[in-house]
């Protein structure tokens, strides 16, 4: 369905970012990843994912949160792979503190990463995007970008920024064939919340499947993790013919969490 098609996903070489990655190869797009985890094996994960349509996969160490990285990554999509015609902003942090002794310096890291990262990709890849009247950008945004926790602030920010951004971008490029939507995962088990689950455990001195659990039964009606194969073939539905005319959607995968 993707071939001669070209991906880029930020924050691709673990998490959500892999997943959807290895969901684009198995379509048959060529692959840009992003990221300061181990390169080689994301590589070698998402090449086996494509291997039946012989997928080009690169990589760009960019840091997301600056914008130059971001700018120098974009003109290597172009030189390498001819373009972006996919692009998933999925590269993200976290910081949790209450907000009257949150480090104004994580902060500004968190807005960086999860919220101006986006913007930057997203003004770089959409003129070729029009010149092929094509074009797919997919925000990762959280159950965060449509409800608020505390002792979130920056992220909580950031998400519901991001949701913003993809509303806002979708009905400028509303009358072409570039569609703009959000992915709004609740708990996914990444190495970023299982690190928010081992901290629990820790601070709370009870078991890691304890805490576990608190954390599912606090906000997930279903009980269940969102996984990253599941968001994956969410977002090559959004890349599908079926979802040309989805636009500004903020798409909740969250086990209930935003119905409550």
């Amino acid at each position: 369905m993707l071939q001669n098609k070209t991906a880029l996903v930020t924050g691709s070489t673990s998490g959500i970012g892999l997943g959807i990655a290895k969901a684009l190869a198995k379509q048959g797009a060529n692959l840009i990843l992003n990221g300061f985890g181990d390169y080689a094996a994301a590589k070698a994960e998402v090449e086996a994912a494509g291997a039946a349509f012989g997928i080009k996969v690169g990589y760009s160490g960019a840091d997301m949160s600056k914008p130059a990285d971001i700018e120098a990554m974009m003109r290597e999509a172009t030189t390498a792979f001819g373009g972006v015609d996919i692009l998933v902003n999925n590269a993200g942090i976290q910081y949790v503190s209450p907000v009257e002794s949150f480090p104004a310096e994580k902060w500004d890291a968190v807005i960086a990463i999860n919220l101006s990262s986006a913007f930057h990709t997203t003004r770089l890849a959409i003129p070729a995007m029009r010149a092929k009247n094509w074009g797919r950008i997919i925000n990762i945004a959280s159950a965060h970008g449509l409800v608020a926790s505390a002792n979130k602030t920056a992220y909580v920010a950031a998400k519901h920024g991001i949701v913003g951004l993809t509303k806002s971008v979708a009905l400028e490029v509303a009358t072409t064939g570039i569609t703009v939507n959000a992915i709004c995962p609740g708990w996914v088990l990444t190495p970023l919340v299982q690190k928010q689950i081992d901290d629990r455990a820790a601070n709370e001195k009870i078991t890691v499947e304890q805490a576990t659990k608190d954390l599912l039964g606090e906000k997930e009606p279903s009980l269940q993790f969102t996984t990253t194969e599941q968001l994956g073939e969410l977002a090559v539905f959004m890349c599908s013919p079926a979802a040309d005319n989805i636009r500004g959607v903020a798409w909740a995968a969250d086990g209930g969490w935003t119905a409550q």
